[in-house]
């Protein structure tokens, strides 16, 4: 389970309105009727549904590289959410997080925490294990730019 998180609570108290191109920005070829930003959006409002339940984890490894996600990356994480098959989740498995999508076998009592790495083998879950869904990912930030300043 190679793939480590860093949790943060999500401070939703915060207001900070950040100009957004509110017609869209395209990524085919340029419009130059887009010259202007009419409005503002809040991130928290924006990324955050659930206050109470959402926080925020930085990812730590590479297992789920091939869903979009990779070392560094900031998810956003709702423990209000059920999870369903297909979910990436963050778990606890045997006394660690991890970051994997579920997989559940119909009529079974077996889960599957599925990597998206071809480096990893899926996780088998039973009642053996100590278990539990933390929450759902909602968003998944990354940084395109390397300047750090």
């Amino acid at each position: 389970m190679t793939t480590k998180l860093n949790v943060y609570v999500a401070d939703c108290q915060t207001q900070q309105a950040i100009p957004c191109a509110d017609e869209g920005i395209k990524a085919g070829f340029p419009s130059p009727a887009q010259g202007y930003m009419a409005e503002s959006i809040d991130l928290n409002k924006e990324l955050v549904r659930h206050p109470a339940t959402t926080f925020y984890a930085r990812v730590v490894g590479d297992s789920m590289r091939d869903a979009g996600i990779g070392d560094g990356d900031l998810l956003v994480v709702d423990k209000g959410l059920e999870p369903h098959d297909g979910d990436v989740v963050v778990a606890f498995l045997d006394g660690e997080f991890t970051l994997k999508r579920i997989r559940m076998d119909a009529g079974s009592q077996v889960l599957w925490l599925v990597p998206e790495n071809e480096a990893y083998t899926p996780i088998r879950v039973d009642a053996s294990n100590e278990f539990v869904i933390w929450g759902v990912v909602t968003y998944s930030i990354r940084r395109q730019s390397r300047r750090t300043k």
